[in-house]
């Protein structure tokens, strides 16, 4: 039997690889600047702040390299973007925290760390770009059609199963459709080797970050219930967070009430009757933005903001494109009606129309409907059903990925969405 051997230019490069990547940066980022330290002076090293901060910039570094990975590893994410972000986040928790216990530690020990941590793998981002092209082989037969469709991949088809494909990120196979016996051969032998295999309907939802569902026995609710023990804990930080925001700023929302009954007449805050968690229906909290008493007789029409609508008012529409308008909602968080992060709530008359509409559009409520969300920070707002079924799609993704991981990457696409006003209406 002739084999033919394909050797794709995907061998794992030094540059790319975690081991190197982590040490290297924990030797440019803690150790470098304590050994310039020690130049000057060779005793600090047995200081005790010193100690504690190499200490605290040691689990900062190693906490911030693992959230960059993590978040990177989501469909659609240019990872470099989240490098000051991610970092700035792990090293001001750790940090605040020894602040906040009141141990000793150089500050210029952190500051050069923080620093020397984001320039490294800045350096590295730079330096790998073109060496990260993702390179899949595609298994003939069943629905692989479509895979090539999908951009910032190498995609290279196996047109025999004597063929042998190296270096290869992965081998992408249809494992539901009927392949002959040569091919389930090869699929095996390339598992075997330590190639990843990937199911075609996998590889599509890590690419695209949505999740399509069209038949029940295609796809069990129980492959996509949310971590019970994260949705808890993430219940008790909303929670807290939702208290701090209301306390913290009173004044802030006190001035917007003022603002908006100086702009138009009519209360300062809007409520609604939303579906909610487990599709019980609640009422939401959120400032006014439209001009009051000019209610249609369409309901649906109502319920629905358009591109340009005539009725947001002078102010509404900077509270709108700075979502300032939406933190009422902390008092539906305190209530444990919504979280922070979380498919968004419609109004009940959308949300009977597009349960009528679409299959499965239920199934969102089965994790809290929050502020901000997967479907918000890709999409933007949508009301159409062809534009909603989209959505629905990204909301499934995120109740099958629910972690923390990817509400970190959520609550920063949010702040970069906040400033550019994306999806806004």
């Amino acid at each position: 039997m002739n084999t033919t051997t394909i050797q794709l230019p995907n061998r794992r490069h030094l540059l790319l690889r975690t081991r190197f990547q982590l040490l290297g940066g924990l030797t440019f980022a803690i150790l470098l600047p304590a050994l310039i330290r020690m130049s000057v002076d060779p005793r600090v090293i047995w200081s005790s702040n010193m100690q504690a901060t190499i200490f605290a910039a040691f689990v900062a570094h190693t906490s911030g390299y693992m959230l960059y990975k993590r978040i990177g590893n989501f469909p659609g994410v240019a990872a470099a973007g989240y490098i000051f972000p991610t970092f700035a986040l792990t090293y001001g928790l750790v940090f605040v925290t020894i602040f906040f216990f009141r141990f000793d530690y150089s500050r210029f020990q952190a500051a050069a760390s923080f620093i020397q941590s984001t320039f490294w793998y800045f350096g590295l981002s730079l330096a790998t770009r073109q060496m990260e092209s993702y390179r899949l082989a595609i298994i003939p037969g069943g629905d692989v059609d479509r895979l090539e469709s999908i951009p910032d991949v190498s995609w290279h088809r196996v047109n025999s199963p004597n063929t042998i494909v190296e270096y290869a990120s992965g081998v992408v196979a249809d494992l539901r459709a009927d392949l002959s016996d040569e091919w389930e051969r090869y699929i095996a032998d390339r598992a075997l080797s330590g190639t990843p295999v990937y199911h075609v309907k996998q590889i599509r939802e890590s690419l695209t970050g949505r999740v399509e569902i069209e038949h029940l026995s295609e796809n069990t609710l129980g492959s996509l219930n949310p971590n019970q023990a994260y949705l808890k804990m993430k219940q008790a930080i909303d929670w807290m967070s939702a208290l701090f925001v209301l306390v913290v700023f009173s004044p802030l929302l006190a001035f917007v009430v003022i603002t908006i009954k100086i702009d138009s007449p009519g209360p300062a805050l809007f409520r609604q009757k939303r579906m909610g968690y487990r599709g019980n229906p609640y009422e939401v909290y959120k400032f006014r933005t439209m001009k009051f008493g000019n209610a249609s007789d369409d309901e649906k029409e109502e319920a629905i903001t358009k591109v340009g609508d005539a009725r947001i008012t002078r102010v509404g529409r900077f509270l709108r494109k700075s979502r300032i308008d939406e933190l009422p909602q902390a008092i539906n968080i305190l209530r444990g009606e919504m979280s922070w992060i979380g498919p968004r709530p419609e109004a009940l008359v959308l949300s009977n129309w597009y349960e009528a509409e679409l299959p499965f559009y239920r199934y969102r409520h089965i994790v809290r409907p929050g502020i901000t969300g997967w479907a918000q920070v890709n999409q933007g707002h949508v009301a159409a059903v062809s534009d909603v079924l989209e959505k629905l799609h990204y909301d499934f993704y995120y109740i099958k990925n629910f972690s923390p991981w990817l509400d970190v990457l959520i609550v920063f696409r949010t702040i970069r969405t906040m400033l550019t006003g994306f999806g806004a209406r």
